[in-house]
């Protein structure tokens, strides 16, 4: 499971990326960064939920709330990115953006943080 964990993290983390500086880069949002946006949430859902399981329980620790935080953030930034790209005007379609840069930024803390806090475990990684 372990193994299922950690390619649903990799996969979030880069289609995340990809997302975000792909959206900066073109100046606006477009249908296939909202797509993008879709898929990272769905492998992140997975990932979490994947690694949930195999805790037993929600550690109320810097990975575990930040973790959560991100999610729920993630969740509404969807949300609010297909708002933006169907309903917004050119403006807010422009500067969207920002708002999915610091999003980003605040999704990398509970990833980073689960590196580092698992980083020393030895697990299997095909069970």
């Amino acid at each position: 499971m372990l193994i299922i964990a950690v390619i649903s993290m990799l996969a979030a983390v880069t289609l995340y990326t990809t997302a975000v500086f792909k959206e900066k880069k073109d100046g606006i949002i477009k249908k296939h960064h909202l797509i993008i946006f879709v898929s990272g949430l769905f492998f992140d859902t997975l990932g979490t939920t994947v690694m949930s399981m195999m805790s037993d329980s929600f550690k109320f620790d810097i990975h575990g709330v930040t973790g959560l935080a991100a999610l729920i953030l993630m969740f509404f930034h969807v949300i609010f990115a297909s708002l933006v790209y169907f309903f917004g005007k050119e403006k807010q379609k422009q500067q969207f953006h920002k708002y999915s840069f610091i999003i980003w930024l605040i999704w990398l803390i509970p990833f980073i943080t689960g590196l580092i806090l698992n980083m020393g475990e030895k697990k299997q990684l095909f069970i």
